[in-house]
């Protein structure tokens, strides 16, 4: 099979982003690039990792006009980038896959994040629990057509269900067995995401802080 993990470069800047690949080497071969490495270095190192043979996931989970959405997705696309997120709106996700019409990008709709809860979907003002919006926004990316969802190792059975097997479904809050949960709070093992049905797992402190970086990347497969 192939390699499922994905390794979140979140750092704050190309040096840091550069020793953590160097140290995964060949055991890693697809990395994510979020909001705050991007801030800091922007499309440029994306294009960096890509030109390297590396693959590149953009996680800016885009959330505008459907215009903006359209043109802004366009970009990531010509890039090279493989995933790239929107928000689970269904005008959203559609301007988004019109961006990447013609390219390898695979559009994810973010359903609900993995840092919440009851109590924080509350907060927004949802009566729902998590699980049920999650049911309610893949619902909506499947009318929109999106290429996968990006969702709770704890959802990602149901959510692959509804999906079909060619969603790419991408799992973060996945921890070793016993591991640190960090601010995670709906979290799973990665045997346990996988065997739900997720294709591939975002992994970041478990391997970017570890002492030896490609031996823990190894003992993850």
């Amino acid at each position: 099979m192939k390699n499922p993990i994905i390794v979140a470069l979140d750092v704050p800047g190309a040096a840091e982003a550069r020793a953590i690949v160097k140290a995964c080497g060949e055991s890693i071969g697809f990395y994510k690039v979020g909001m705050e490495l991007y801030a800091a270095e922007g499309m440029p190192f994306v294009r960096e990792l890509i030109a390297q043979g590396k693959d590149v996931f953009v996680d800016l989970k885009f959330y505008d006009i459907p215009e903006t959405v359209k043109r802004a997705t366009a970009q990531v696309a010509q890039a090279g980038a493989k995933l790239l997120t929107v928000h689970a709106s269904k005008a959203v996700m559609r301007a988004a896959m019109e961006g990447k019409a013609g390219t390898e990008l695979r559009i994810l709709g973010v359903t609900v994040l993995t840092s919440f809860d009851e109590g924080d979907l509350a907060d927004l003002g949802y009566t729902l629990k998590p699980a049920e919006l999650v049911r309610h926004l893949v619902a909506r990316g499947v009318e929109a057509g999106v290429d996968g969802f990006v969702c709770s190792p704890l959802e990602v059975a149901e959510v692959r269900s509804m999906a079909g097997p060619g969603a790419t479904l991408v799992t973060p809050g996945v921890r070793p067995a016993g591991g640190d949960t960090g601010d995670q709070k709906r979290v799973a093992t990665p045997a346990e995401a996988m065997a739900n049905g997720a294709t591939y797992l975002v992994i970041g402190r478990p391997i970017t802080r570890a002492a030896d970086p490609a031996a823990a990347a190894g003992n993850l497969l």
